[in-house]
């Protein structure tokens, strides 16, 4: 799971024709329907049949616009990506960097799980066997990751958090954490909001915990809050 980044998520779009336009606006309608199935139904009981059946047309059309099972999971991954991103972005774009975005994006990352359970799933954990995002989407997943890494190397350059946080092992232990607190609540309390869940409320003092892992060593520890 990704927490941060420097960047603004923007893209410039691209102007489409008549045609293209309404071939994405059927692609749109077929992953609301997708995404509908495996919220009802979980992530794996998606069907290329079920999706037709619930737009009104026959299963064959639909492979006009997804080659297959797998190339809906992968657009649907791609688009949960997409909407993580901007939610963190949306969280951290006005605080300094370090250690206040990371927790801002914790907490972001921690709220769009639990608010949107079959993406979460189908980013973070594997419920599809044999499934794995095509090349192009897990490099957009693999820069979120870089991203985190990039602002717990900043941390360790302000003085809020001692070097050893600027590793790969941090990122893992700081997805650790949020997975763990995702987890829980997905578990024990489904649908339960981010605010009053059993475990996401104590996302706060999660953090915190890690953050008291990687303090400065020997030196005052500098943990901004906001």
């Amino acid at each position: 799971m990704a927490t941060t980044s420097s960047q603004s998520p923007e893209r410039a779009v691209p102007r489409l024709d008549r045609r293209q336009r309404q071939r994405a606006r059927t692609i749109d309608e077929a992953l609301e329907h997708a995404l509908e199935i495996m919220t009802e139904h979980g992530v794996g009981a998606l069907t290329v049949s079920e999706m037709a059946r619930r737009m009104g047309i026959r299963g064959p059309s639909l492979y006009k616009y997804f080659p297959s099972l797998h190339a809906v999971y992968d657009l649907a991954f791609a688009r949960g990506l997409a909407a993580h991103h901007q939610a963190i972005w949306t969280a951290i774009e006005q605080l300094p960097r370090g250690v206040q975005r990371l927790r801002a994006a914790t907490r972001a990352t921690v709220a769009w799980c639990v608010s949107n359970p079959a993406l979460a799933q189908l980013m973070f954990w594997r419920p599809v066997p044999g499934f794995a995002p095509s090349p192009t989407t897990f490099q957009a997943s693999e820069s979120d990751m870089g991203d985190m890494r990039a602002e717990l190397a900043e941390a360790v350059r302000l003085g809020q958090l001692d070097e050893a946080a600027d590793s790969s092992d941090a990122v893992r232990l700081l997805t650790v954490v949020m997975s763990g607190l995702v987890s829980q609540q997905m578990a024990n309390e489904p649908g339960m909001p981010y605010v009053t869940g059993a475990f996401t409320r104590l996302t706060d003092e999660a953090f915190e915990m890690f953050l008291a892992h990687y303090q400065r060593r020997g030196g005052d520890h500098a943990n901004p809050r906001s």
